[in-house]
């Protein structure tokens, strides 16, 4: 692993964890139960904020942190042993903090409904207290506040983007 992996590795646990540990920010009891919810919001098409492959990542990164079998087992290379498990471990803590955080957001109705593949909206269905429809922008409405929009707010730039999105 190249140091300037490594250190973005650390930034984004850091990150992660101001995220997780801030002022009344969602607990993790409450994060926890949230990712049952977005599992099943995400495979129905509710929810479009994650991908599946994501979560079949995380999903197997998790097993493979209780599985006894490892890649480089720790009764071989006791210190790189340890460090894989970490480095998983640290890459699935940050993806379940960060996903978490963006799914209760949706779920709270503080994020825009963000536009799909072919620049509609979600017609509402997906996002609790939209108007539904689609926007003067060929879009959910959420930059311009139309139909769709949740309390004005729009998506962060980082949640705006997945797999399939138009970019413009």
């Amino acid at each position: 692993m190249s140091r300037n992996a490594r250190i973005a590795s650390v930034v984004a646990v850091a990150r992660a964890v101001r995220l997780a540990v801030r002022p009344g920010g969602p607990s993790i009891g409450e994060r926890a139960g949230a990712v049952p919810r977005m599992v099943r919001a995400t495979f129905s098409g509710e929810y479009i904020g994650v991908s599946k492959g994501r979560l079949m990542l995380m999903l197997a990164a998790a097993g493979y942190l209780v599985s006894p079998l490892d890649i480089i087992p720790e009764a071989v290379l006791p210190i790189v042993g340890l460090a894989d498990d970490a480095l998983v471990l640290s890459w699935l803590a940050t993806k379940l903090v960060e996903e978490t955080e963006a799914f209760l957001a949706w779920e709270n109705g503080t994020m825009g409904a963000p536009t799909g593949p072919t620049g509609t909206g979600s017609g509402g269905a997906a996002y609790p207290g939209s108007a539904g429809g689609t926007g003067a922008t060929g879009g959910a409405g959420a930059a311009t506040g139309g139909a769709g929009a949740q309390n004005g707010a729009t998506r962060p730039a980082a949640a705006q983007t997945v797999p399939g999105d138009v970019v413009r």
